[in-house]
């Protein structure tokens, strides 16, 4: 009788000892979940960027729509650039500008933001119709001089040469607003780290920077290309926790437009 009350006694520790792992297991992964899910300012940098990584969302850079898509982006020798990126191809085509907008429109609503913020110009055109859709609030960042009562950023450098500081109105990020930036291209990333530090300066959370295009030459050259290196730019500025992501890179980007007799580079800057 001793033996096996002394087997039944085990037996029962044994059991509670597994079901103990096992709920500790499954609150583990709950917070983590979480954490990842509500990507509130209490999360870590690690979970807030796994939360708008690309690789967890449908669409993928150069994935199978990017690649259609790509086909509607000429480019042109312009600005002293070789390789300009018009995005006037797909605007003319409402069939392909309405997928650019559904693509956005399904990532950020799956990522979760209060509103969207649009870079002057181009953030004009793509950044109206997918708030309207979203049911968000748009947000103009313009050039200085242009808008009441706004704050400026540091001026900034882009490929083009230096740029005074983007601004926006004070009323229109309130602290903890989870924003997202959009633009139709990053390169430099220095029009970027302007309007990070917008919604910074106003108490609010940049959840990504999204554009159509997104040249990855620029994300960390090596030292002796002579070109800009975004990564350090954004370490610099202590934003590189602010995720970038495009639809698009310059790798499927090989559409040349196809110049008229007497083509000449008439872009402002050089």
């Amino acid at each position: 009788m001793h033996t096996k009350h002394i087997l039944r006694l085990a037996i029962v520790f044994v059991a509670l000892f597994e079901f103990s792992i096992s709920s500790s297991s499954a609150s583990s992964n709950d917070i983590d979940k979480s954490c990842i899910e509500s990507s509130e300012q209490n999360c870590n940098t690690k979970n807030n960027i796994i939360m708008s990584a690309s690789n967890n969302k449908k669409y993928k850079q150069d994935g199978d729509e990017a690649r259609q898509i790509a086909q509607y982006l000429p480019y042109f020798p312009f600005k002293g650039i070789p390789k300009f990126y018009d995005i006037g191809g797909f605007l003319e085509k409402p069939e392909v500008f309405q997928q650019i907008v559904d693509i956005f429109v399904e990532r950020y609503n799956e990522i979760g933001i209060d509103s969207i913020a649009g870079l002057d110009a181009r953030g004009f055109i793509l950044g109206p119709p997918i708030a309207l859709a979203m049911k968000k609030p748009f947000i103009m960042m313009r050039k200085k001089g242009k808008m009441p009562n706004s704050i400026s950023s540091d001026e900034y450098d882009t490929e083009y040469g230096k740029r005074s500081g983007m601004t926006v109105q004070r009323d229109k990020i309130k602290k903890g607003d989870r924003v997202l930036i959009i633009d139709d291209l990053v390169a430099t990333g220095g029009t970027l780290s302007s309007a990070i530090n917008l919604v910074h300066m106003l108490g609010g959370e940049v959840v990504e920077c999204a554009c159509v295009v997104e040249l990855k030459m620029f994300i960390d050259p090596p030292k002796d290309s002579g070109l800009p290196n975004r990564t350090e730019l954004f370490t610099n500025q202590k934003i590189q926790h602010v995720p970038v992501w495009g639809l698009i890179s310059e790798d499927v980007l090989t559409n040349e437009a196809k110049l008229p007799e007497g083509y000449v580079d008439d872009g402002e800057e050089h």
